[in-house]
């Protein structure tokens, strides 16, 4: 089964249980993917969250309701998930521009379908600012070090990056040299699921080392197993980097025949990364269960 057969079968169950309560970790579980993949590559291929397209497609159904029968408005709200009808009028007004009772009284002929809008951004990133073909690579068993902490990625609506990891690499960089047998070279952003596999992830900022003599005062150790990686290149600012993973996980790993292993995601840092300039280089990694085959 491939990716977008997965995707289509989480789909269809979230079409047969928009009148019940859907958890995120059941909707991945139909797709036969792990929570935070099924995550980053449902917001790579939709840019929405898996949350806040459940939430439109239930508005979208109580339009349909508004529409065709004659059920009072409250009861279309909590038949939609919603605890009361104001906090449903203020949900629809945001989706559809207008009150449910406005949408009611224009009647489905007048309703206006909006338009879909390209990411006119994204578009112009993956035609100059990422390698599209990756390099494959395996690299055996590693160690690193470095500091830890939990977030929400840009998959969820509880997204935390910007709170929580430039803080971590600020300080990780203050006390980086109190490592010992530090492998020359990178820097690297690890992102791994959470033990429970949910929607929160660790993130490391963290260096290879040759051996572990001792752990510097609030860092950890890490052992990534022997791996098969494709690599990306992206160019510009940080701020963009999500613009390649999405590339990654939307368009190449449905293309390349590829699947990831549920391993660590690696942001390198090397010395072409400037962290105060668009003139910057930084290399994504994921890990793969087999080498892709190109036809």
């Amino acid at each position: 089964m491939n990716y977008l057969h997965q995707v289509q079968k989480a789909l269809d169950y979230i079409e047969a249980h928009l009148d019940a309560d859907i958890s995120l970790a059941r909707v991945a579980r139909e797709a036969a993917i792990s929570q935070w993949h099924f995550a980053r590559i449902f917001k790579a291929l939709t840019n929405e969250t898996l949350k806040s397209y459940i939430r439109s497609r239930r508005l979208s159904n109580a339009l349909d309701k508004l529409l065709t029968t004659d059920e009072r408005i409250i009861e279309i709200a909590m038949d939609t998930g919603f605890a009361s009808q104001e906090s449903f009028s203020r949900a629809f007004k945001k989706i559809f521009d207008l009150s449910p009772h406005a949408a009611r009284k224009l009647g489905k002929r007048n309703m206006a379908v909006q338009k879909v809008k390209f990411d006119a951004e994204y578009l112009r990133h993956i035609h100059q600012n990422i390698s599209l073909t990756p390099e494959i690579y395996s690299l055996p068993k590693r160690l690193f070090i470095g500091m830890k902490t939990e977030f929400f990625s840009v998959d969820s609506e509880k997204n935390n990056i910007a709170e929580k990891l430039p803080p971590l690499w600020e300080e990780f960089l203050a006390h980086i040299d109190e490592i010992e047998h530090r492998v020359a070279g990178n820097m690297y952003g690890i992102i791994k699921q959470t033990p429970e596999n949910s929607d929160r992830l660790e993130y490391y900022a963290a260096v290879e080392v040759s051996q572990v003599a001792a752990l510097p005062a609030g860092m950890s150790q890490l052992e990534l197993p022997a791996t098969t990686y494709a690599k990306f290149r992206h160019d510009g600012h940080f701020d963009s980097l999500n613009n390649s993973v999405n590339y990654i996980y939307s368009s190449w790993l449905f293309a390349s025949g590829a699947r990831h292993n549920y391993g660590a995601d690696l942001e390198i840092y090397g010395a072409e990364y400037n962290p105060n300039t668009d003139d910057s280089v930084i290399y994504y990694a994921i890990p793969l269960e087999r080498k892709p085959v190109y036809g």
